[in-house]
């Protein structure tokens, strides 16, 4: 199985200080290495976020994670997924189980891990699983 990286995956594994450093570490190392991927979303949130300088271990712009970014992406396993799936598919998404604005971007990533035949890997908790028809058999929490 491909496991699809959120945005907090993919910064935890890039920032040393990040509270979930040695999860994502330990964990990709014994399951996500294998096979695992990114999509337009995950990679700009990271640039978005690392980039941000008010971002604890912030590299101040954009343009200067980007570097880490493309070394990430260069390690053996990587799939680029496009962002080819829209959330009103209900093939894909219940919008009735999503019922917040902050659910939207996780239904979304699980939905694609979905459509990918992957499952998405996340440190949240918090995902509702069922906005996405057989979502949990494609959720990977870690820690």
């Amino acid at each position: 199985m491909t496991y699809l990286l959120d945005v907090n995956v993919l910064i935890a594994l890039l920032d040393a200080g990040h509270v979930q450093h040695e999860a994502a570490h330990e964990w990709f190392g014994r399951a996500g290495h294998a096979a695992w991927a990114t999509c337009p979303l995950t990679e700009n949130g990271v640039l978005r976020i690392i980039g941000n300088p008010r971002y604890p271990n912030t590299l101040e712009t954009p343009a200067a994670v980007a570097p880490l970014v493309a070394q990430l992406r260069a390690h053996p396993g990587h799939a680029f997924w496009s962002d080819d799936l829209s959330m009103l598919d209900p093939e894909y998404v219940d919008l009735n189980r999503v019922l917040a604005t902050d659910q939207v971007t996780d239904t979304y990533l699980l939905a694609l891990a979905r459509r990918h035949g992957g499952a998405l890997a996340t440190f949240d908790r918090r995902l509702v699983a069922d906005a996405v028809p057989d979502g949990a058999r494609h959720l990977e929490l870690i820690g």
